[in-house]
């Protein structure tokens, strides 16, 4: 249940907390003292359902309960901070007491508490947990109910249980306090958490009963009719699903609907259904299990039954041919008929394509599904993508779904040369020299909790009065790109237009200085200021701004449709007429297109040409004279169609002016230049084209690799979805702060680039325009992801760290940022810990070095290498994980080599966090204990802890045999055979001290202790046979001197 519906139907006047805690319904007049004004308890009310613990499941429960916690809180402000002797818990596991007062704002209790099968875990993820005392993680009395004891177990023989469970207890770090054998509730007392409970061997040693966990199953459900009709359906047919998942570990009720899902089965299941009917009667009625007592648990709950899976056997149909493969079935289902799979399989939709080969790839089902656990499908580093469909390229149909591919995705296009070889210039000029800039530029940074550790997320400040000299750095960047003779012609074309964007970025969202001097750039000569917007003074004036962003923005807007209008210039049969000249009026080549018209001797053209763009004045004159001509039936056959053209455009009607289509960019410039009015701001000018834009009068503004690229499919398929990048920040500069609606279109690849998987340059735009006000956003994670995902599949592991520190923090993805830099951590630790650069890198980051040291162990356990992992693994302070390695894998290799310093050095080191380890004493604790036993047994004046006497020897040894024979049992198959050959050794070296020692004065009696503490050593039968003999000589001797 969501603590957010508790609230709603209950009235403030309903009920009234007594002061001995008690929730009762106040008398009227008390109804009234209590009454508090609606908008002011509406908004307390409001913050109580926001602060109130998350509990959804309804088999978990809580005391105090959500509802009286929702009324303490309102009656005495933070009580949820201090809440005495709170109690999570779940029906039929158990239940945890926090003793004291716990603070449980804001928990999502059913994440940090999680109760399975004779188990407990508290904050199972390690990196969350906090420290102890805080949150959850503080003392507690925990009550755990063990679904069944075998019936050997109680009555006479319950104190075994009892006296088990209490070695488990200690063994774990708890204190015991008790186990009641009618409820089965196991309790005790724990000073922080972890993980509590009983481990698969533990279950064994104590002998769980299935049958009776599936009837206290039944016994704590709600009596759901859906569940009973599954009990008492048949058991051949649910074996027949059930078994073969169980030995997979699968859920067979989750695989049952999967295969009805996927498999239309309706023609063959009438078959099946008569054919089971018939095998039925040959099944004796004994052999029916009742439906409580029956072992059909994929139907229950699987965290509450453990089934010990059958055999598999190889199944020998008669209609097989001895050669044929054969099926794996359960003993149970042998000589049932098997069902043959339809070969055709299931195709995708023709109509879908698959977002690499952007193609249908002609799919046949799903390969997770046919190989089962098998496979696995998916990402690999490097951009590598493991996948069942067609390869890219492939022509043909009907790929099997058994066939595996393996692929590279092309995310580092942008640093491949002609000839498709990543170089390593490419890599540190497109990536690592523009995050390298980004890096030398001011941030600010702010801390977050992830966890125990702390991560500085960055984010870039900057002005718009240093945004002219960001801009002209990223396009220096830029212009050495395009020094590298070997870039594709894709990948050049792409770079040219990052100069036009940073430009643009420039001209659209900077400031100058007021009444400062002007910085107008050497090419914004007095004549085009003039003719957009007046004269520039020597100061700059507030009321100028306008029209000095106006001009710099035409002139941008001539330098990048320039190329253009001379491709088009080039095209013409003769490029010296009057379509010349309107060729140059759309590029606003004033000058060219009047000396033109001069050339061809037409002065009254060339006279109208320089007015163009400028007066209103002459522009309505020329409107209406030509409406004049036309309202007077002028034939026009008598006027070339080029020249009525042209007079149309300098009177101000460019739509009537079209002839040739032209692109989007110039007939913006001519909306600019020769229809709006020179003092026309641009938020105006822009907008203007927007409107006619949405009624479909003006081009589309397509992306340049489609406006100047040759692929028309392109073009038919995006220009109503994707937008130049240049258009996209004219809109953001219309909008003038008010929320814009394109980010995301705006910062897609498509916006810029062909490849659909190249962000290194829109990445940076996105965080400058953010840095200086233009927008703010925390939902481009789609952006930072994709430039993530091109560095690292350049090795580039720092940098994309880098990139993860930068995404914004949003309130309901906390664990964002940490998640995403462990995955790279670890997916890529071969990549960053083999480079010192990298390494060092990340650790300036800020990263919490025991993330890294983490990575590393996992790579170096991976790679076999485990003495290092062990390292890495103490470093990072995993001390189960370290505390297993070494147990079974460092300390016996040690040990037979005779490094025994060095084992000392590692169990003692680990030593002050024994409570965290599971079985430390039958662990590492042995070595220690060994060290020390016989470091106090040896005749060494350097020993500190000297054993004096034979029987404080012999003690010792006893229990310290004791602990070696315990660690045998429990860890059993667990230690290698190294590890069993150490501790022969062990035991054979302390009886040689303890023989050694009893050759003194001592007693008869203590001296034949001592060969019976040999005798119970974990030692070869003929060892033990020699003490035995020696025993036996040292008690004749003794009969001997006795009878003389």
């Amino acid at each position: 249940m969501d603590s957010t519906d508790l609230l709603g139907p209950l009235d403030k006047g309903d009920l009234f907390l007594h002061p001995s805690g008690a929730i009762t319904a106040p008398s009227p007049s008390k109804r009234r003292k209590i009454s508090l004004e609606e908008s002011v308890l509406g908004h307390e009310l409001i913050e109580i359902k926001q602060s109130l613990p998350i509990l959804r499941s309804s088999d978990y429960f809580i005391k105090p309960s959500l509802k009286e916690l929702a009324f303490r809180e309102l009656l005495d402000p933070g009580y949820c901070c201090r809440v005495p002797d709170f109690t999570i818990g779940r029906l039929g596991h158990g239940s945890i007491k926090f003793i004291g007062k716990t603070d449980v704002k804001w928990l999502d209790l059913e994440k940090i508490v999680k109760f399975c099968r004779h188990e407990v875990v508290v904050y199972e993820d390690e990196v969350y947990k906090p420290a102890i005392g805080e949150g959850l993680n503080k003392s507690a009395e925990v009550t755990i109910v063990l679904l069944s004891v075998s019936s050997d177990y109680k009555g006479e023989r319950s104190s075994k249980v009892v006296d088990r469970l209490r070695s488990i207890t200690e063994r774990q770090g708890a204190h015991f306090i008790s186990y009641e054998s009618n409820s089965g509730e196991w309790k005790f007392l724990v000073n922080h958490f972890s993980r509590f409970g009983l481990t698969e061997d533990d279950e064994e040693d104590i002998v769980m009963d299935d049958a009776t966990a599936i009837q206290d199953a039944v016994d704590i459900s709600d009596g759901n009719d859906a569940v009973n009709a599954e009990l008492y359906a048949d058991p051949i047919d649910q074996e027949l699903f059930v078994s073969l998942p169980s030995h997979l570990g699968l859920d067979p009720a989750r695989m049952k609907e999967m295969k009805m899902l996927m498999f239309n089965r309706e023609d063959e299941e009438d078959e099946i259904h008569q054919q089971l009917l018939s095998d039925k009667e040959q099944y004796p009625m004994e052999n029916k299990r009742s439906p409580i007592r029956g072992s059909h648990i994929g139907r229950l709950e699987p965290a509450t039954v453990r089934k010990t899976p059958l055999p598999l056997l190889e199944y020998h149909g008669n209609t097989f041919d001895s050669s044929a493969p054969r099926t794996l079935m359960s003993q149970e289902n042998k000589g049932l008929p098997l069902t043959t799979m339809k070969s055709e399989g299931f195709k995708l939709d023709s109509e879908y394509e698959t977002p690499v080969s952007t193609y249908h790839s002609h799919n046949v089902v799903d390969a997770a599904l046919f190989m089962g656990r098998s496979f696995r499908v998916g990402w690999g580093p490097g951009g590598v993508l493991v996948h069942t469909g067609s390869p890219v390229g492939y022509e043909g149909h009907g790929i099997l779904s058994s066939v595996i591919s393996l692929e590279k995705v092309g995310l580092d296009k942008v640093a491949r040369d002609e000839s498709e070889t990543v170089e390593e210039e490419n890599v540190s000029l497109f990536f690592a020299a523009p995050l390298v800039l980004h890096k030398s530029m001011d941030h600010v940074t702010v801390e977050v909790r992830a966890g125990s550790f702390v991560l500085s997320l960055q984010k870039l400040v900057s002005d718009r009065l240093t945004l002219p000299d960001i801009c002209r750095n990223y396009i220096d960047l830029v212009e050495k790109q395009l020094e590298v003779p070997t870039l594709p012609a894709s990948v050049r074309m792409s770079s040219m237009q990052q100069v036009m964007v940073w430009e643009l970025i420039r001209v659209l969202f900077s400031d100058r200085e007021i009444n400062g001097p002007s910085k107008f750039t050497e090419a914004d000569n007095e004549e085009d200021m003039m003719q957009d917007g007046g004269g520039s003074p020597p100061e700059t004036d507030t009321e100028a701004l306008p029209l000095m962003r106006r001009a710099e923005f035409s002139y941008w807007l001539q330098e990048s449709v320039y190329h253009r209008v001379q491709e088009d210039v080039g095209c013409l049969a003769d490029s010296g007429g009057l379509e010349h000249i309107f060729l140059l009026l759309t590029g606003r080549q004033l000058d060219a297109a009047v000396q033109l018209a001069a050339a061809r001797g037409d002065v009254r053209l060339a006279c109208l040409l320089s007015q163009a763009s400028g007066s209103m004045v002459n522009r309505s004159d020329i409107s209406r004279q030509l409406d004049m001509w036309s309202s007077n039936g002028l034939d026009y056959n008598f006027i070339e169609t080029e020249r009525i053209r042209l007079l149309e455009l300098l009177g101000g009607h460019i739509h009537r002016s079209q002839g040739k289509k032209i692109d989007w960019k110039r007939f913006l410039g001519l909306l600019m230049w020769y229809e709006l009015p020179s003092y026309t701001h641009l938020p105006t000018i822009f907008q203007t084209y927007q409107s006619l834009l949405s009624e479909g009068k003006v081009p589309f503004p397509v992306p340049i690799y489609i406006d100047e690229g040759p692929d028309q499919d392109l073009c038919d398929s995006r220009t109503s979805s994707h937008f130049d990048l240049a258009y996209y920040l004219m809109l953001l500069h219309a909008s003038k702060g008010t929320e814009f609606g394109h980010l995301k279109s705006m910062f897609s690849a498509f916006a810029s680039t062909d490849d659909p998987l190249d962000y290194h340059m829109i990445w940076h735009q996105r965080s400058v325009l953010e840095a200086i006000g233009a927008f703010s956003s925390n939902s481009l994670h789609t952006l930072d992801v994709g430039y993530v995902s091109q560095l690292l599949s350049l090795g580039q592991c720092h940098w994309a760290i880098y990139v993860i520190l930068h995404m914004p923090h949003r309130e309901d993805t906390l664990y964002l940022h940490p998640r995403f830099i462990r995955e790279i951590l670890f997916q890529y630790c071969d990549v960053w810990s083999s480079q010192e650069e990298q390494h060092k890198f990340i650790e300036d980051l800020g990263v919490p070095s025991a993330w890294l040291h983490e990575a590393m162990a996992v790579y170096s356990e991976y790679q076999g290498d485990m003495p290092k992992a062990l390292e890495h693994f103490l470093q990072c302070s995993i001390w189960p994980k370290a505390h297993t390695i070494l147990v079974t894998l460092v300390a016996p290799s040690l040990f037979l080599s005779g490094q025994h310093t060095e084992i000392w050095r590692l169990a003692t080191s680990m030593e002050d966090y024994k409570s965290e380890i599971e079985n430390w004493d039958l662990g590492a604790g042995i070595y220690v204990s060994f060290y020390t036993l016989r470091s106090s047994m040896r005749d060494d004046d350097k020993t500190i802890t000297k054993l004096e006497s034979l029987e404080s020897k012999d003690e010792a040894s006893r229990v310290f045999f004791g602990h070696l024979n315990e660690s045998l049992r429990v860890l059993g198959k667990r230690l290698p055979m190294d590890a069993r050959v150490v501790y022969t050794k062990m035991a054979e070296e302390i009886c040689s001290l303890l023989l050694s020692n009893g050759q003194g004065d001592s007693s008869l009696e203590t001296q034949m202790r001592c060969f019976e503490t040999m005798t119970s050593a974990p030692i070869p039968e003929d060892s033990r046979s020699r003490h035995l003999e020696d025993a036996v000589a040292l008690f004749t001797c003794f009969l001997s001197g006795a009878a003389a």
